[in-house]
């Protein structure tokens, strides 16, 4: 299978992937696994209005995603495959997505949540995900447009309390 960027992103589909990690990774298909955004509603709408028609878009639930990857027949493609959670990233991999290396590009704050970086924020149940992710061989890098430099996640979280 094409994935050429998997990325955790709670934006999800936005310019900066439609203007800056679409060329850059030259995906012809932009899959989301994430179970609110399967739903039909208005914001799913428009994120697969704001795609180019030369983009394929698919978006499901994590158990959907993970039985597409699955078909033959999607092998071809060149995936950007996006996650709004860490949550949904490890349920996907455990399922049987198999990407090998994570982006996390955006991670909004929340309650109990702590900024590490501009567009980075993580709470405990986060830490647990990407560690698990981690060792399970998925190697994790925050980086937020294809002209920045990668950083090590556990770069990010010597700063974390606790």
């Amino acid at each position: 299978m094409g994935i050429v960027l998997a990325r955790i992103d709670n934006r999800l589909i936005h310019g900066q992937v439609l203007e800056a990690w679409i060329p850059f990774t030259h995906a012809n298909c932009i899959v989301v696994a994430n179970d609110e955004l399967a739903r039909p509603s208005l914001r799913r709408a428009m994120m697969e209005a704001a795609v180019p028609r030369s983009i394929k878009v698919v978006i499901g639930n994590v158990e959907e995603i993970s039985r597409l990857f699955a078909n033959p027949a999607f092998d071809k493609e060149r995936v950007l495959l996006l996650f709004a959670t860490s949550a949904d990233a490890l349920r996907a991999h455990r399922r049987g997505i198999g990407f090998k290396e994570l982006n996390l590009g955006n991670m909004h704050e929340g309650q109990g949540k702590y900024q590490l970086s501009c567009t980075i924020h993580l709470d405990e149940e986060d830490v647990k995900n990407l560690s698990c992710l981690e060792l399970e061989g998925v190697e994790i890098v925050s980086r937020c447009i294809p002209a920045d430099r990668g950083q090590h996640w556990k770069k990010l979280i010597r700063n974390m309390p606790g």
